[in-house]
């Protein structure tokens, strides 16, 4: 899988990239992933990215024409187009769901917005959709970006060491994951259940599955809501 990012500040994502599962993930050729430096692809000697905005306001707006020129740069002849995604307040909100989608796609690449927005430009003619991480705002669209590459690259399959730990994870059966604990059984008195000290795996099983079930209850009814959605919705007539 291929992921670019397109950004203004190109070194903030050095150290991100640098440690565990995405590094691995480089190495073993599973993911070639390369950050793209927005200035690059300017016309004028001050490398101008941002202008005012149309009306009045504060802020800087980003221009199109360097995020346009960046990505028709990246298109191949003979290579699948990329999915072309906008991390933006105004996009839909970014989950498991999503981040399983995503990697099965063979190219991505991730504009990181800064300043005031970008030009509405950008999202309605050159991304193929606009995605959010969370409803609360941010500096610029890197740290965003670096979420979703995280959260889409553990999904490509080889890249987690063990075959099926991505799939034993949080959200990916619609529930929180079970709590987790290691040696010592016991520390300044706080124990370990005592199903996980059982040895029978079953006992075991079923004291994850209802600890998943207390913990969504109790910290993400949402998600239990959206469960009972999906089973609620009638079967298909064929």
């Amino acid at each position: 899988m291929k992921i670019e990012l397109i950004t203004i500040f190109p070194d903030l994502f050095a150290g991100l990239f640098r440690y565990g599962m995405i590094r691995r993930a480089v190495e073993k050729g599973l993911l070639d992933l390369s950050v793209l430096d927005l200035r690059e692809f300017t016309d004028d000697r001050h490398r101008t990215v941002d202008d005012r905005p149309y009306g009045g306001g504060e802020g800087m707006v980003l221009k199109p024409e360097p995020l346009f020129r960046a990505v028709e740069s990246r298109r191949r002849p003979g290579e699948p187009d990329p999915r072309v995604i906008l991390l933006s307040p105004q996009g839909r909100r970014f989950d498991q769901q999503k981040a399983k989608e995503l990697s099965l796609r063979a190219r991505l690449i991730l504009i990181c917005g800064r300043y005031e927005g970008v030009d509405q430009r950008v999202a309605d003619h050159l991304a193929d959709e606009e995605l959010s991480i969370g409803d609360y705002v941010l500096s610029g669209g890197e740290l965003a970006g670096a979420v979703v590459v995280d959260a889409v690259s553990r999904l490509i399959p080889g890249v987690l060491g063990e075959g099926q730990s991505a799939l034993r994870e949080s959200f990916m059966e619609g529930l929180l994951d079970h709590p987790h604990y290691t040696r010592p059984a016991d520390f300044r008195g706080w124990g370990v259940p005592e199903a996980l000290l059982s040895g029978n795996h079953e006992e075991i099983r079923r004291w994850r599955e209802a600890e998943a079930w207390r913990l969504t209850r109790g910290r993400r009814p949402d998600l239990i809501e959206a469960l009972k959605e999906k089973t609620d919705e009638p079967a298909g007539s064929g």
